[in-house]
């Protein structure tokens, strides 16, 4: 009599097993920077009020604002309704017309690792029009913008390329 072959083999078991193990080492890694670019992108949202902001103080005054504090003379000031931190954001800063954005891993915030104390440059440009430009971390300047005759300087990140979003690099 014929007996029939009932389930799976070990061997193919253990194929299975194996194709499942690969596709998750390649998985996690590429998961867990998609989670730390989500992070980093909550940063752009929290800049966004300032980016406006300085754009109306530009507008008005014809130069940006020079303080890292808010409340100082010729400073932004904003409404109570600002936020300037979040949960992966450990503040959001104005440095002579520029805003940095930086992250914290530690108390109340809950950044990776990897992103713990790091900033994020968010610098405005004036393109031909007089209209403000603004470039994120490392992304390219436009042709013919100008920093140097406006009065605000480059403001530094140190997020590495791989988190950031790709408006922010080259």
């Amino acid at each position: 009599m014929k007996s029939l072959q009932k389930g799976f083999t070990l061997i193919e078991l253990m194929i299975v097993v194996a194709i499942i193990g690969i596709l998750a080492a390649i998985a996690i890694p590429a998961y867990q920077n998609y989670l730390i670019r989500s992070q980093v992108t909550e940063g752009l949202s929290l800049a966004d009020s300032w980016e406006v902001a300085i754009a109306e103080f530009y507008s008005n005054t014809g130069t940006f604002p020079l303080c890292a504090t808010v409340g100082q003379a010729g400073c932004i000031q904003m409404g109570a309704s600002a936020v300037s931190s979040g949960k992966y954001v450990s503040s959001v800063t104005i440095l002579t017309g520029g805003v940095q954005v930086t992250y914290a891993a530690t108390g109340n915030y809950q950044a990776n690792k990897a992103l713990d104390t790091k900033t994020l440059g968010l610098t405005p440009y004036l393109d031909t029009n007089n209209d403000i430009v603004w470039v994120c971390g490392s992304a390219v300047v436009p042709n013919a913008a100008d920093v140097i005759g406006t009065g605000a300087t480059i403001v530094a990140t140190s997020v590495p390329n791989q988190y950031l979003p790709s408006a922010c690099h080259a």
